[in-house]
């Protein structure tokens, strides 16, 4: 049966991505510098392989076979069905070389990238940028004209299956719009918090994080936690690889990262296990991906109920019982909203003007409006235009995230989507177990766990985007629960 024969061949695909992720977490966590031209080609050599497997002639003739043959197949195999074919138009319509030129560049860029920030050097990292862009031009333009759709539009259909400009604008021109005057009245009605003052050892940061993702859920059997410029999650579903980075003055900034990255964790250890190393087994997208780490990390532990239940902790572990590490200072501080020029330091209400201005800035990189030597020029007039600040350098403005270097052009609007959606899913979860809030605020995180594995998890690539949410909370994505949230929290 060809369809039978399909899932041989796209077991062997995951096994070639996930040495891949295992490789990209070594290289941003443990290899050593000089072995980056090694690493870029060992990338290029498996992705090059990848791209072979999926390109074959013959998997294209088990795709028809197995579509001629689907009412044999059930519900879940004839989703698998419908992924494998999705993966199978999206890599034909690459050439093989630009796939490994792509590998090579990325890899090159990012290890350019962590120069350049460090040293705040963009003229470091432009000629690297440059070819980046230029090759995702390329993609987009192939993946454009075999999906017929525009070039952007294909770039972030890899991100979020389905996912298109229109639709985006559609979220985030209104929201855009409404956040300036929102600012002002927040940043006039906040209340003044205690500055937490350092330094705290990131040993004992550490720990407490870990201590942390086990009680939310992780299992350290099947993962790890490490330090990295940029936290990340990354691994496989059995092999889950997280970081973060940590900072002596203030705890909860490594803390609230550890975080966020557990909420990307604990969506990959959920993925139904009875299709893993199958298509339809991953994420649905990364907007989906987002909306788990922030629904954890905004709706959650940013709450007066986790808040409540970490002071405590915070005290016995560093040892200080003191006003600053109440659980009311460190709410206070935990929604203290304030213009800055650093996207992941970002609170809640300035944090999607951040993600507009990348979307405007990517849409034109990609469609060849803007050059990558223009580009400083472009977010810093961007900066001013939305949140009334100008960078002092690059470092704080354009070299600040590794996105672009590593190729990622069309993931920046799935922040802001993620946002949206984790409000949405809160909202219903909250509605239909109403002791999640009251068991976190205990330690318990299970039935938060419990309604997010049945109908976020579990449901792997079953669906797309608008129908899982659809089935989650009655409604596809809407930008009201998002506000509410927002009122809710910074106005009452």
């Amino acid at each position: 049966m060809a369809y039978r024969t399909l899932e041989e061949r796209f077991k062997r695909l995951s096994d070639i991505g996930g040495a891949l992720a295992m490789l990209e977490w070594d290289h941003q966590v443990m290899m050593p510098r000089g072995a980056n031209e090694t690493r870029a080609e060992q990338v290029a050599t498996l992705r090059q392989m990848a791209h072979e497997l999926l390109t074959d002639e013959r998997t294209g003739g088990w795709l028809d076979e197995a579509e001629a043959e689907a009412a044999q197949l059930d519900h879940w195999q004839r989703a698998n069905l419908r992924e494998m074919r999705r993966s199978h138009v999206r890599a034909v319509a690459l050439d093989p070389a630009l796939v490994a030129a792509l590998a090579r560049a990325t890899a090159r860029a990012e290890m350019a990238w962590r120069d350049a920030r460090a040293n705040a050097d963009f003229g470091a990292l432009a000629p690297a940028l440059a070819e980046v862009v230029r090759l995702s031009r390329e993609e987009a333009a192939a993946k454009a004209k075999a999906l017929d759709l525009a070039p952007y539009d294909a770039l972030l259909d890899g991100y979020e299956p389905g996912l298109r400009m229109a639709q985006i604008d559609a979220l985030l021109e209104p929201l855009g719009s409404v956040l300036p005057d929102f600012l002002e009245q927040v940043l006039a009605r906040q209340k003044a918090s205690l500055p937490i003052e350092g330094p705290f050892d990131s040993v004992l940061q550490m720990g407490l994080g870990r201590s942390l993702m086990a009680q939310m859920g992780f299992d350290f059997e099947r993962g790890r936690l490490d330090e990295s410029a940029h936290p990340f999650c990354g691994g496989v579903p059995d092999d889950i690889r997280l970081t973060a980075r940590y900072e002596a003055a203030d705890v909860t900034s490594g803390l609230m990262a550890i975080l966020h990255e557990t909420g990307h964790a604990l969506y990959s250890a959920g993925l139904p296990k009875a299709w893993r190393h199958q298509p339809v087994g991953e994420a649905r997208g990364m907007a989906v991906h987002e909306s788990q780490s922030l629904l954890i990390e905004m709706q959650v532990c940013r709450s007066p109920a986790f808040l409540g239940y970490l002071a405590p902790l915070l005290a016995a572990t560093f040892g200080r019982d003191d006003p600053v590490l109440s659980a009311e200072n460190l709410y206070r501080r935990a929604i203290h909203v304030a213009r800055g020029f650093i996207r992941v330091d970002a609170d809640e209400v300035t944090y999607p003007l951040h993600v507009i201005l990348r979307y405007r800035l990517e849409k034109a990189m990609a469609a060849g409006d803007l050059e990558v030597a223009d580009l400083p020029g472009a977010w810093n007039e961007g900066m001013r235009e939305l949140l009334g600040l100008t960078p002092p350098d690059d470092r704080l403005g354009c070299l600040q995230d590794i996105h672009w270097s590593v190729g990622a052009i069309g993931y920046f609007p799935c922040y802001t989507l993620g946002a949206m959606m984790a409000a949405q899913l809160f909202e219903a979860a909250s509605a239909a177990e109403p002791d999640i809030l009251p068991s976190v605020g205990r330690g318990d995180f299970r039935p938060l766990l419990g309604w997010l594995r049945a109908n976020i998890h579990e449901q792997g690539s079953l669906l797309d985007m608008p129908e899982l949410l659809t089935r989650a909370t009655g409604r596809p994505l809407e930008l009201q629960p998002f506000l509410d949230h927002l009122r809710a929290r910074y106005l009452a």
